[in-house]
């Protein structure tokens, strides 16, 4: 016989999973991922604003799920963290001293760097 505390959940599991359509498609989506790794579930929560700015985004990028717009929201953390270590690693290996630029390319000037600082995507 099942302890109680599985007795307890097992029952409370049963009573509060919802056999909606999103739900049958979770199931089936985690049987097909079975042999390419675990996976994590993670939390976040959103302000109203920040909420609808995602259903935008979803909807802009054509995403399907939140789990979707996180996971492609993460990937491009990822991707610009790597940048900002290898400019930490360029600025480290020149000390402090500017890079050299290649042959027949000018430094920028102190104006070109202040007018793309001041670029916005």
């Amino acid at each position: 016989m099942a302890p109680k505390a599985e007795q307890k959940r097992g029952a409370s599991d049963t009573a509060t999973r919802k056999h909606t359509p999103t739900a049958a498609r979770t199931s089936q989506a985690r049987r097909k991922q079975g042999g390419s790794g675990a996976t994590s579930i993670a939390q976040v929560r959103l302000r109203p604003d920040e909420l609808e700015d995602l259903q935008q985004v979803m909807q802009t990028l054509n995403l399907h799920s939140l789990s979707d717009a996180l996971r492609e929201g993460l990937r491009l953390l990822s991707r610009e963290a790597t940048e900002v270590a290898a400019a930490q690693e360029i600025r480290d290996f020149y000390q402090g001293s500017q890079a050299p630029t290649p042959a027949g390319v000018l430094p920028a000037t102190a104006d070109e760097l202040a007018a793309a600082d001041e670029t916005e995507w």
